[in-house]
């Protein structure tokens, strides 16, 4: 079997550990080999959809990290005038604060996303897979646990306003690795002085990686996979 990668478009629902084990499946009973090497560069959530890139083979898992360290590109959705734990639609809404529609301008929205644009240090959501002292956030918050976070150095390179109906805002951003999207949703909406949660997000691009060219994991099949897989 060609080690290689697999641009596979990650559907709603879906974690990126249900992705590898998948595949892994799928490879499996097309090599009859019983272990086998597979990873993913960059995790995204499971409401999340989009690009994730998959390593098959242990030459493409010692790899996987050159990916990790490319610019990505997202379109994202979010909702004013509310905040989430979680800083997306599947945590616990909370600090409900209506708004008219009228409230916030669509001028007031554009300069407010072109203050993030560039170099910045941003603060991990607690429910995120970034470690502190050994431990994911993640376990910590799910017990109830909040403690201080080191804020991150970022880069959003461009973030461009794609959309905005009623409370509403879908935007396209650049951004470097390590950058959360649910923090940046949820840092607008501080901005806005409305408060926000990510709505929808999908990541379509990775590097010169891009989306248009992934297929659902389903679509990954004994007869095919080997065909799919590609080096860098």
């Amino acid at each position: 079997m060609d080690s290689g990668f697999l641009l596979i478009n990650k559907p709603q629902d879906w974690t990126s550990h249900d992705i590898v084990g998948y595949i892994r499946g799928v490879v499996r009973r097309a090599t009859g080999q019983k272990k086998i090497r597979v990873g993913h560069a960059g995790t995204l959530d499971p409401f999340a959809t989009g690009l994730l890139i998959v390593g098959v083979g242990r030459e493409a898992t010692r790899r996987i990290d050159e990916f990790k360290n490319m610019p990505k590109e997202y379109i994202a959705t979010i909702r004013l005038g509310a905040t989430s734990d979680t800083y997306d639609r599947t945590g616990i809404i909370i600090d409900q604060e209506p708004i008219a529609s009228d409230e916030v301008s669509e001028s007031e929205v554009c300069e407010v996303l072109k203050s993030f644009v560039g170099s910045q240090l941003q603060v991990p959501p607690m429910y995120s897979a970034k470690k502190v002292n050994g431990k994911k956030l993640y376990e910590l918050a799910r017990k109830g646990i909040e403690i201080e976070r080191k804020p991150s150095e970022i880069e959003i390179y461009s973030l461009e306003l794609l959309e905005f109906n009623d409370l509403l805002i879908k935007f396209k951003c650049k951004v470097s690795t390590g950058t959360y999207i649910r923090s940046l949703a949820h840092d607008i909406g501080q901005a806005l002085h409305s408060g926000a949660y990510c709505e929808e997000l999908e990541r379509t691009k990775i590097g010169k990686y891009t989306l248009e060219n992934a297929v659902g994991p389903k679509e990954i099949r004994v007869e095919n996979f080997e065909a799919l897989l590609f080096d860098i």
